[in-house]
């Protein structure tokens, strides 16, 4: 209720009724503010969920009042009022759906107390258009999450918001400090992207003898938008934009969340876990953007029948540093994985042992591309030893033998130098066995800068894009994408018997956990 606010009688002090025209004395009330009765009821239909059901609701009880409506912001801004439109008719009665002003990333869940063990992080999609499609692709990439990456899918329910993911990772062997989480949001409209949004957010990993208010303070310099601060004996009181006056209280190095956006008749308050919003950015995709069938970062060619001078697997990475080092069924250290071939065949003990899990490091270099020796056993380079953590240009022909202290373990030779990458051959006992396409990823072939000896120049065409491998006709220029039904066979450059794979080791079993250094996308985008 309120008093009377005739302007005539400024001395009147009956109360008058919400909803009343006239108060107890018969002075005619002003109708063009509305009352508190019609404030918090718009108050309490804005801080509902957006969705299909409760905007068709909202939208009936506005119109039922009468004259004016009441638009309410979201909570850091006071409501605004402005006059109901007139009614429309039948036809035109579906409005559009409420679009709010940006989209974030709600993430939660997350407990830093839990060093060194499992966690689970949940992520619910808030305030993305309508427009977009009904399921969207989340990728996460990080050192925390196991191979490197995962992706889920966000999927839209019929009350018109989107069901959260999980996304579980274990800080187990982790140095302590801040670890990165990069996020993509894809929109695909006929396997296309058509849309892409982007944010980061850092996790804090702290030490194991952290103590919780420690922890809890850490995350408070890093996150807060409101400081709230109460000593002993004082009393910590919160006020929302609203007029509500809210009592939060924290003991015991806890930290007491209020989500003063809940629904109506519902507080959101968590002690145990920390939550916040990442803003999601949208960025420009080119014209031209296409989903690749296939996406990984490491395959094989394998020739099931190969002729003279050809070998049995083509073994292809996507990496912007690739790691060179010794073979291991179960979480090596390296990417390429290199083994020692004697004149009968493969030996993964032996001399094999003699190779560093970390040998050495190709990497991209200004227009070129160098190779450093970071390994305990040395590296002969065209039989010189360039000395450790000493990067030196890859050349046309350069012979590269591991290790320094016994020769023929293994011997590549530089065959190829591309702009989008090399091409190593083996001029050991393993020649007819493996070679290597060491390619950029995202990055196009430029046959200006193609350097290739004869043992190079006829294999085919190869470059990574959309997150894939693809083989581009040196004759038509046409581009096809690499994928396990891929008729290799009718691509210039191929056998009849060979096959895509979607491991660079077909061969074997290669067991990888989350302390493996190269990330198989296929199989952690699927999992």
């Amino acid at each position: 209720m309120k008093k009377c606010s005739n302007p005539e009688h400024p001395h009147c002090t009956f109360w008058v009724l919400p909803g009343d025209t006239v108060c107890a004395g018969n002075h005619p009330q002003a109708t063009t503010t509305p009352s508190s009765y019609d404030l918090l009821s718009a108050l309490r239909n804005a801080r509902s969920e957006p969705s299909a059901t409760a905007l068709a609701h909202a939208r009936a009880h506005d119109a039922a009042l009468q004259g004016v409506k009441c638009v309410v912001s979201p909570p850091a801004a006071p409501p605004t009022l402005r006059p109901a439109p007139a009614p429309a008719p039948a036809a035109a009665a579906a409005l559009p759906a409420y679009q709010p002003a940006q989209a974030h990333l709600h993430i939660s869940g997350f407990d830093p107390r839990a060093a060194g063990g499992r966690q689970t992080l949940k992520m619910a999609l808030r305030g993305m258009s309508t427009a977009c499609a009904p399921q969207l692709t989340l990728r996460l990439r990080s050192e925390l999450i196991p191979r490197g990456h995962v992706q889920h899918d966000f999927v839209r329910t019929t009350r018109g918001d989107w069901r959260p993911v999980f996304v579980e990772f274990s800080s187990r062997n982790k140095e302590h400090g801040q670890y990165q989480i990069e996020v993509e949001v894809h929109s695909h409209v006929d396997g296309a992207v058509a849309q892409k949004w982007v944010c980061t957010f850092v996790i804090l990993v702290p030490r194991r003898d952290a103590t919780l208010t420690e922890i809890h303070q850490i995350f408070l310099s890093t996150h807060k938008n409101v400081r709230v601060m109460a000593d002993d004996a004082s009393i910590a009181r919160v006020t929302g934009g609203d007029g509500c006056n809210l009592d939060v209280t924290a003991r015991n190095a806890g930290i007491a969340h209020v989500d003063l956006s809940a629904p109506q008749g519902k507080i959101d308050m968590g002690f145990t876990t920390i939550a916040w919003d990442e803003e999601l950015i949208e960025v420009d995709l080119p014209a031209a953007s296409h989903c690749h069938p296939h996406p990984s970062q490491a395959a094989c060619l394998v020739n099931a029948a190969p002729e003279a001078g050809e070998q049995r697997q083509i073994r292809l990475f996507a990496l912007e540093e690739c790691l060179l080092g010794r073979f291991e069924l179960v979480d090596p250290e390296a990417d390429v994985l290199l083994s020692h071939f004697g004149p009968d065949g493969q030996d993964n003990n032996g001399l094999t042992r003699r190779l560093s899990g970390r040998h050495a490091i190709i990497r991209r270099s200004g227009q070129g591309f160098e190779i450093e020796d970071v390994s305990r056993y040395g590296m002969l380079l065209d039989g010189v030893w360039p000395g450790k953590h000493k990067p030196v240009a890859l050349r046309l022909g350069m012979r590269i033998e591991l290790s320094a202290s016994i020769k023929g373990i293994v011997v590549l030779c530089v065959t190829a130098i591309l702009a989008h990458g090399v091409i190593l051959h083996r001029i050991d006992h393993g020649a007819r066995a493996e070679c290597f396409y060491l390619l950029l990823p995202e990055a196009q072939p430029s046959p200006a800068t193609h350097l290739a000896t004869p043992q190079a120049s006829c294999l085919p065409l190869l470059f990574h894009r959309n997150g894939g491998f693809w083989h581009r006709d040196s004759a038509t220029g046409k581009d096809t994408a690499l994928a396990p039904a891929t008729a290799l066979d009718k691509l210039s450059g191929f056998a009849r018997h060979k096959r895509f794979a979607s491991e660079p080791y077909p061969e074997c079993w290669i067991i990888r956990t989350e302390g493996a250094a190269l990330c198989d996308s296929n199989s952690a985008l699927t999992a």
